[in-house]
């Protein structure tokens, strides 16, 4: 590979589940290189899986990555569809080219028929690991020719395994990490054809990223032994190999790798919880990669100029929800209020705001508390007492509203504000102070049951700006009624 070669990176998911966490930060990471340095980003689907692999992976994998905004210059556009000039970027349609290749291995070798059975590859496997070796003893390399017809005789289908050095070491240089050292002794003969015809992953991710030209291999560090393998069979096959860089591990707040118990299980579900695509972008740029002057918030432009693989850490990342929630807060109070409240309609009509909406503008109600917004969910949950009936919280019925003397504080807000003019937020301000003046009332005691009265909650917008964008009349009928049951 030389200098000046294009830079191409890829994404390779198995369609075996949705799109987590790590693989949409590997996503994200290897669109970022590419797009950094000019570059194209390839998206391929490695259903090598027959039995796992669903369509409706697919699908989420897809959708997934296109939400993150992440749009792939190579690859597939739907379950039907692909764009591209390196033939299908779904590996069970590529099965002649890693057949083609499998038969020149043999030819040369470097490769051999396996016909050992499950049975006998777990005893195997378990005598390795009394005597800490590889863990497949390649005892089918040397078989005869008679040999082979017997196991096709009794019905054995033969496996094609990789035939690793037995002695020395393995080397990979890695951007992150360094040259890494792999044994040679450690590591088995891998499969690289099934006994059904079909490639293996480590074979195939090798065949596809040399025809696809990838010049650098961007991954989780959980495929760091898998590489050794790999650079054999490049140099096997007198290919050179792309640039690794393998990725630090995310781990949860509890310090164990992360997984679903520590919170959504798909990058969808963010998505579904009101997370923005650009805040979770922002953060999952930071789970192992940072600027000298660790900055942490970026555009979308800002972080394509600042990210390059040396900001890459080797050091386990923590994923921590609490952070992920403050900066998607932070990104939408920086929202325009006419796009917040676009990116907030599919909950708003989920809540039953959307259509037919009877209230205040929503762009003023949105205004008022945008600070205060973290998820897109919140919209309606903390505006939906502007725009129907309100249901009390335990805390406004029984600490506030069921105290001494709020009955008669409830309908004396009645008769002052159904005739109070002008019904704007400081003169109503300044009015209610007076009521608690006359009455020898702290403010306190005339807030908290107004606020709770009006609203139904404890907490929620600045009061008096609240009143006047619900109006007069349902404030005081909501005071009335509210009053009317504490009887």
């Amino acid at each position: 590979m030389t200098d000046n070669q294009e830079i191409r990176t890829r994404f390779a998911p198995s369609p075996t589940g949705f799109l987590h966490i790590g693989g949409a930060r590997t996503t994200l990471y290897n669109w970022l290189f590419a797009r950094h340095h000019g570059g194209k980003f390839i998206l391929r689907i490695e259903d090598t899986d027959e039995v796992r692999s669903t369509e409706e992976s697919v699908t989420a994998i897809l959708d997934s990555i296109g939400w993150l905004g992440l749009e792939w210059d190579e690859g597939p556009v739907d379950l039907d569809r692909e764009t591209g000039s390196f033939g299908s970027y779904y590996q069970m349609k590529r099965l002649p080219l890693y057949q083609q290749h499998v038969q020149r291995l043999l030819q040369e070798g470097k490769a051999y028929h396996c016909y050992c059975t499950k049975d006998e590859l777990e005893a195997i496997r378990r005598e390795a690991q009394k005597e800490n070796r590889a863990s497949y003893d390649g005892r089918c390399r040397s078989l005869t020719d008679r040999q082979k017809k017997d196991h096709e005789a009794a019905g054995r289908r033969p496996a094609v395994r990789f035939h690793m050095p037995d002695e020395g070491a393995t080397m990979v240089p890695d951007i992150i990490r360094g040259e890494v050292s792999f044994e040679n002794r450690l590591q088995q003969d891998l499969v690289i054809q099934k006994t059904t015809g079909g490639p293996t992953y480590n074979f195939a991710c090798v065949v596809d990223d040399h025809l696809m030209r990838i010049s650098h291999v961007i991954r989780g560090d959980e495929h760091l032994s898998n590489t050794p393998a790999q650079m054999q069979i490049y140099r096997a096959l007198g290919w050179e190999p792309p640039k690794f860089a393998h990725l630090s591990m995310i781990m949860g707040p509890d310090g164990t790798k992360l997984s679903k118990r520590h919170g959504a299980t798909s990058v969808l579900e963010y998505r579904d919880q009101g997370f923005l695509a650009e805040a979770l972008r922002n953060y999952l740029a930071l789970l192992g990669w940072s600027t000298s002057d660790s900055r942490q918030l970026f555009t979308p432009a800002e972080l394509i100029r600042a990210f390059d693989l040396s900001g890459c850490q080797k050091n386990p990342a923590t994923f921590d929800p609490v952070k992920l929630t403050w900066m998607n807060g932070e990104y939408m109070r920086h929202l325009p209020v006419s796009e917040l409240i676009a990116r907030a309609e599919p909950f708003l009509e989920a809540a039953g705001l959307s259509s037919a909406r009877q209230g205040p503008p929503l762009e003023r109600v949105v205004a008022m508390e945008q600070e205060k917004f973290k998820l897109l969910k919140d919209v309606p949950e903390r505006l939906d007492f502007f725009y129907r009936e309100t249901e009390l919280t335990a805390q406004a019925r029984d600490k506030v509203l069921r105290a001494v003397g709020v009955r008669e504080i409830l309908s004396g807000l009645a008769e002052l504000l159904e005739r109070h003019d002008p019904y704007e937020d400081k003169s109503l301000e300044g009015a209610i102070r007076q009521f608690c003046a006359e009455r020898g009332l702290k403010p306190g005691q005339v807030f908290h049951p107004l606020r709770a009265a009006v609203s139904g909650r404890t907490e929620g917008p600045t009061l008096f700006l609240m009143l006047e964008l619900l109006g007069r009349d349902v404030v005081v009928g909501r005071l009335r009624k509210i009053a009317a049951g504490l009887v």
